[in-house]
């Protein structure tokens, strides 16, 4: 099992993009709670879902769920799709990853996403801007490692 970095006083990763496999962030962050369970379930048929398009290039997790609080209301998630990505060729049964309403409202996420060639400043960038509170402060993210 992955070791992951301690929360910090206010229950946040520090500050990075900390990798691990699928299986490793449910057993890390899907534990403890049974809401921590229930979300988790959720962030396993989001990443299918996503998967099964064909088009997945990064699976990025940030918000409650990878902190220390103990009942995330929701998975806050950022796909970074492939550049031939069509979401209007997308078959009907994953459509609604790629519809942000409908995730918040069906899966219980708020799923943002982009093609590649969309990332302003590069990918790296992009996914690095997502640690930025609300607040404008810095906190840790987790992106699935995409060799799961």
């Amino acid at each position: 099992m992955k070791a992951w970095p301690e929360f910090d006083a206010k229950g946040d990763l520090p500050p990075g993009i900390h990798t691990g496999s699928l299986a490793d962030v449910v057993a890390h962050f899907g534990s403890g709670t049974p809401q921590r369970q229930r979300v988790a379930r959720r962030l396993e048929h989001i990443y299918e879902l996503a998967k099964a398009s064909g088009h997945l290039a990064r699976f990025v997790i940030f918000g409650s769920f990878v902190t220390a609080k103990a009942a995330p209301n929701d998975v806050d998630i950022f796909l970074l799709m492939s550049d031939s990505f069509d979401v209007s060729q997308t078959p009907h049964d994953i459509l609604t990853v790629f519809d942000h309403t409908a995730a918040q409202n069906v899966l219980g996420a708020s799923v943002f996403w982009i093609r590649r060639a969309a990332a302003l400043g590069g990918e790296d960038a992009t996914i690095e801007h997502w640690q930025i509170t609300r607040a404008g402060g810095q906190r840790g993210i987790v992106e699935v490692d995409s060799h799961d």
